[in-house]
């Protein structure tokens, strides 16, 4: 462990582990987590407190760096050391990126690797390193988004670990398909759309000339990416956060510049869709993003690519060849992500071995979850973008003694967006309080 330093009103000490690589085989490879440990610093007796640790969203994101006691952690930390755990892969652990994964030879080598990067495996490393950090007793877990998912695969394989399970816009659906999570995503993404576009109608012109220019021009962006009309409508992931109606306007509205020859998109803007867009910092999100729904034996085959093909209305040049608004597309990965980023190219082979395996493993056990006897709350905002409500409510359903808390007041970064409301009410809920 090393020294402890501080920010506002919190003491953060770094910590590191070492876990397997292959749980299945605990006397082979090893890897490395990183976390950082927060506490109040006005808490007296801190080594008192029961343990809270953090699941983020992602996949393949590092856990959310705080300043001080931003967003939910605040509250969190009136009553809990709260363990900031970057998941294997992210952030500060071992990374897995195209810099790193030649280190394991071939495509076929690096999707083998790959497989071990899904909820599975990261709540047995959570129960590797839990007698590190407890001495033992359980925890409990706050999940957002994909950190959900992690939570209800906890609650199948080690709710012993658990005293208490807290999920926020990630109850997963424990039976569907990628196909499925697609065919649902799609009209609840273009009704995010709609709404953009009746909050900013100015902004269906805009996006229709950006992506005219795009169909019609050959763009790379400064840090070689290479922005195609489907790139651009990728940026509707924004639509899915409390302030993302927003930020897509700002950007769309200063995209055009004039100059000696001709128009062109500025500067400006170039530089901020290459930040949006480019996954060198979270590689993991774009090549296991469709495998943490694998669960049998039929492969995912980029899923969200053959999905949209349903949608025909999601097709920009059908679309500019008309005059209806363009659709911005989702969280979704597709074959060409990997041809348009640099920080991906290399990793394509490697992409589609994965987006072909047939042999995934369960991640959620139906009987142990109807059978589950950890407190467990969970917020599910209303038309979430990212994970189907319908889905959501279903799988709470098949959970036993799980509380639900259904709001419209929040998108899903809520638990950030939030401040502390978001983590009270659940806590509330789960020790049966409201």
């Amino acid at each position: 462990m090393s020294a402890s330093y501080r920010q506002p009103g919190v003491v953060l000490t770094d910590r590191r582990f070492t876990v397997p690589l292959d749980h299945t085989d605990p006397s082979g490879e090893t890897i490395e987590l990183y976390a950082r440990e927060a506490v109040a610093s006005d808490k007296a007796h801190r080594d008192d407190l029961p343990w809270l640790v953090y699941l983020q969203g992602g996949p393949g994101f590092g856990a959310n760096r705080f300043v001080g006691r931003s967003a939910w952690l605040g509250r969190a930390l009136e009553e809990y050391r709260v363990l900031l755990l970057d998941q294997r892969g992210t952030g500060a652990s071992t990374p897995a990126n195209r810099q790193t994964l030649p280190l394991r030879g071939g495509p076929a080598e690096q999707a083998d690797h790959l497989t071990r990067f899904r909820a599975d495996s990261i709540v047995r490393d959570c129960e590797a390193i839990r007698p590190q950090v407890t001495g033992g007793a359980p925890w409990t877990v706050l999940g957002q988004s994909f950190g959900g998912f992690c939570t209800v695969t906890y609650l199948s394989l080690a709710p012993e670990g658990l005293h208490t399970a807290l999920i926020t816009g990630g109850l997963p659906s424990l039976d569907a398909h990628a196909d499925d999570v697609y065919r649902a995503a799609y009209p609840r993404i273009e009704r995010k759309v709609a709404a953009h576009y009746d909050r900013y109608p100015q902004d269906v012109e805009r996006a229709r000339r950006i992506a005219d220019h795009l169909l019609t021009h050959d763009v790379v962006l400064p840090n070689g990416y290479r922005l195609t009309v489907e790139a651009f409508q990728s940026l509707g992931i924004l639509l899915g956060g409390s302030e993302g109606s927003h930020r897509l306007h700002f950007l769309l509205e200063d995209a055009f510049v004039r100059t000696p020859h001709g128009t062109e998109l500025s500067d400006a803007f170039q530089e901020q869709v290459q930040g949006l867009l480019s996954y060198a910092g979270h590689p993991l999100y774009a090549l296991v993003h469709e495998a943490i729904y694998g669960q049998d034996a039929r492969p995912t085959n980029w899923s969200a690519e053959r999905v949209r093909a349903e949608f025909p209305r999601f097709d920009a040049a059908k679309t500019l060849a008309g005059d209806e608004p363009l659709l911005f597309t989702g969280e979704s990965v597709h074959p060409w992500t990997f041809d348009c980023d640099p920080a991906l190219r290399p990793l394509r082979e490697t992409a589609e071995l994965l987006a072909a395996r047939t042999d995934w493993t369960p991640l959620y056990d139906p009987a142990r979850l109807a059978a589950n006897e950890v407190p467990v709350a969970a917020a599910v905002y209303h038309d979430d973008m990212y994970v189907d409500t319908a889905h959501a409510l279903t799988t709470a359903r098949n959970i036993r003694g799980l509380r639900t808390w259904v709001t419209d007041e929040f998108e899903h970064d809520g638990v950030r967006a939030g401040g502390p409301r978001v983590l009270d009410r659940l806590l509330a809920l789960a020790r049966d309080e409201v």
